[in-house]
This record gives C-alpha cells, structure tokens and sequence, in this order.
C-alpha cells in the first residue's frame, strides 16, 4: 500500500477524512469518488502511479462513508451542492487554490459542477465513468424497470442485467458479514462487465477494509438521494467549463452506455473522449488503474 498523510478537513459540520501523497509542491490532483464509495476506492495502484508523475494527490471520503462524519439524512437532508461544498473543503483544508480535479460516477458529476459553478479552482477535469450532470436518469430507469422501451430523447438506461441484479441484490439476506461481504463481491462483478478481467482478491480486501473503517455502512445510501435530486443549478449547460476536459468511458460500463459520455463530451466545448474497450464501471480489473493513471498523468501535463 503507498503512504499517505491522513488530515480532517471540516465542511459546514461534517468531519471529512482526507489523505494526501506526493510533494505538496507538485500540483494537486483532487479524486472525488462515486456514489456511497470510500475515498479508498482510488487504487493505491493509481494513486502511485500519478505521484511518480509528479503530482500532489488527494482522495478523502465523502460525508456518510468511511472515516467521515455520519450525517441524519430525515433531519437535514443534503444535495449534490453540499457534496461540492465538501470537495472544496478539502480543497482549502490542504491550501490548493487550483486543482486538477478527477471524478468519477457520481464524483464526475461533482466535477462538473465545480467546473460549471468554481471554474476558477478547475485547471483540468478528468471524468470517469458518469454522465452529463443535468441527466436525470430516473424515467429512463423506471421504463426500463417496467419493461417498457426507452424514449428516443432520453439518454440509454442501465443493461437488463444489471437492473436483474438490483432485483435480485434486494432479495439477498445480509444478516451477517459473509452475506453482505457476498452480496457485494456480487454487485461489483456485475459492475465490472463481462469483458475485462474481474480482480476478486483486489476486491475483496477493498469491501472488507472499507466494513472495517465505516462508522455506519448503511449510511452511504444516502448519496443515492442526494443524487436524485437536481436542483437548477445542476441543469447549467456545461458549455460554459473553461477547463480542459477529458471524458473516460468503458464500453461495457453496465449502467451508463457510452452515449453518456459521448453527450458529456460534446457539451463541453473542446472536451476529449476516451474510451476504453471492455472497461465496465469500476477500477476492479488488473492493470486498469495503472492505464486511467497514465490518462490522467497525460491530460493534467497538458493542462
């Protein structure tokens, strides 16, 4: 595992977990991770990978994972803007005025929006794996749920498969730690696709490390309603990112086609595509982390 320096940061009463690595006179590169996933999620491998080319990396938990605070979501239920505010908290909480700023699935999502709203602390965005942050997948999803065709304006939802795995992982028992560890093996090898190979050992100490550090696993459901919830400043045109911009999209990505980031890449004036043959939706596969690095590396040099 590489070495880290551990810091709490705070964000409008949240307590975030953050980790940095490199020279801090390296510039900085933010990795803002997805949905209900720890700041660890970002493979060491990557992580290491990125120092050796000389940048200053950071990755932190969102509030509700990890080693953050727990939030009471009846009680003061938050949206994706918060989740910025918590990036930019991590930010200042390291004295990086700029950054180069990586998200991915949901965490791409909140790179838009600080490239749309704090254009001024984005030197490039890199996204991995998401969509056009104005997107609201809902109806698409619920059709398809259905069993119902997609409308011809929408952009695709999720594979058949995948949906018959969120049917058949909310039946699964998860009374004790060899189920929930199971029913998550389950989830991320469906995640990963059925092209590339699927790093079950990788895997499998990430979910049980990722148990261990959780003050409350359950709570990271709440970023899936953070996420549903599109307020008017998510549906600004993403023509107006300065940013250089890099899209990164697998082409067996279960649960957003790669007409995703193609919509996001020609939003973005300038925007590049990239798109890796056989990649899923997530990091899980050997040497995968090592090649979105190398991505990252290039662009961020280029920036």
């Amino acid at each position: 595992m590489v070495s880290g320096e551990e810091k709490y940061v705070t964000s409008s009463g949240p307590r975030l977990w953050t980790e940095r690595f490199g020279d801090r006179g390296d510039p900085g590169v933010l990795l803002v991770m997805g949905t209900s996933t720890q700041g660890i999620g970002w493979p060491d491998e990557l992580v290491a990978r990125l120092v050796r080319a000389g940048r200053q990396v950071i990755r932190f938990d969102h509030r509700d994972t990890g080693r953050s605070d727990r939030v009471d979501f009846s009680a003061n239920p938050y949206t994706l803007a918060d989740m910025v505010a918590d990036a930019l908290a991590v930010l200042d909480g390291h004295g990086i005025d700029r950054a180069h700023v990586v998200g991915l699935s949901l965490g791409g999502a909140i790179g838009q929006w600080l490239a749309v709203h704090h254009g001024a602390r984005v030197r490039t965005l890199t996204t991995i794996m998401t969509s056009p942050m104005g997107n609201n997948p809902g109806p698409a999803w619920a059709r398809a749920m259905a069993g119902q065709p997609a409308s011809p304006d929408e952009l695709p939802p999720p594979t058949p498969r995948f949906l018959h795995h969120l049917a058949e992982s909310a039946r699964a028992p998860r009374t004790t730690p060899e189920q929930r560890l199971d029913a998550e093996l389950r989830t991320w090898r469906v995640l990963n696709g059925e092209v590339l190979p699927f790093d079950e050992p990788a895997v499998r100490r990430f979910v049980e490390r990722s148990h261990q550090r959780a003050h409350d696993p359950a709570a990271a459901a709440n970023h899936d309603l953070a996420g549903r919830r599109f307020t008017a400043e998510r549906l600004v045109p993403l023509s107006t990112i300065t940013a250089p911009t890099l899209v990164i999209h697998g082409t067996e990505d279960p649960i957003f086609a790669t007409a995703h980031a193609e919509a996001l890449a020609a939003q973005v004036p300038g925007a590049r595509l990239h798109v890796i043959e056989g990649m899923g939706h997530n990091l899980f596969s050997p040497g995968l982390p090592e090649r979105i690095a190398d991505l990252v590396a290039d662009h961020t040099a280029a920036g």
